[in-house]
């Protein structure tokens, strides 16, 4: 996920030594373009890749390597599903405004909504990369490099999104978007990307991106009307919801 530029080469050795011990079918790695010979040079290849990652000066690549054959293949109906999602979300116009009905309000969340937010992720995700339903695991990214935002119907929390902060890089990864069923289809998701935008801006971060589950229209949508690019399909790369899926790379620059 992040590299010690320093050492590519120990790093490639490491990671290799992992996936021998643990027979892992597929390694993922996040790697600035100008350092990443040692893992093209090893059977890696490019899946997606961000422009202008570090500092606007250099592009971050997506980088896989499949070590079991399955792990890699799409079912034609996966793949056909992936590409309609695509093309309809392309086909949005970017989103001029955005605004909450009178009866939600939206803010930045604190230690205090802690309990709250892990309820409302342990009620939408079945499984999730990291334990997002642990209130001290919320409370310990909070205090490090996460900033939380949720829209609450009264004091109810309905929606929640975070922003993870790469203050070396000016970079952010806007994430972790998840809607109460019971109060789907009503854009929260554009509403929280929008307000998560404006703090980053004053927070002078320069290029924001996430990491879609590629089989959500909902989601992709939202990033394209928002005016993030599509840069690339990260193949059944990752547990959440109950399964491996496959997750679509967008970013945005705000210079």
């Amino acid at each position: 996920m992040k590299v010690n530029t320093d050492n590519i080469a120990e790093t490639f050795d490491y990671v290799n030594a992992l996936q021998k011990k643990y027979s892992y079918s597929k390694i993922f790695a996040k790697i600035p373009q100008n350092n990443a010979k040692p893992f093209l040079d090893n059977g890696f290849t490019e899946e997606a890749k961000i422009p202008g990652f570090y500092n606007t000066k250099q592009n971050a690549l997506f980088l896989c390597k499949y070590y079991n054959s399955d792990r890699k293949k799409q079912s034609a109906q996966i793949k056909n599903k992936i590409d309609s999602i695509l093309k309809t979300a392309k086909s949005k116009p970017i989103v001029k405004k955005t605004e909450l009905s009178e009866q939600f309000n939206i803010k930045k969340l604190d230690a205090s909504n802690a309990e709250d937010l892990a309820l409302l992720y342990a009620k939408v995700f079945a499984s999730y990369p990291f334990p997002i339903d642990n209130p001290d695991y919320i409370k310990q990214t909070m205090q490090e490099n996460f900033y939380y935002f949720g829209i609450f119907a009264n004091t109810k929390l309905v929606a929640a999104s975070s922003a993870e902060m790469d203050t070396d890089n000016a970079n952010v990864e806007m994430t972790d978007f998840a809607t109460h069923p019971d109060f789907r289809g009503r854009n929260f998701a554009i509403a929280l990307l929008d307000k998560m935008e404006k703090e980053m801006e004053r927070k002078n971060f320069k290029t924001f991106f996430t990491i879609a589950r590629a089989l959500s229209f909902g989601m992709n949508i939202t990033f394209a009307k928002m005016g993030y690019e599509y840069t690339g399909t990260l193949i059944n790369n990752t547990n959440i919801s109950g399964q491996i899926e496959s997750m679509n790379v967008w970013f945005k620059s705000s210079i």
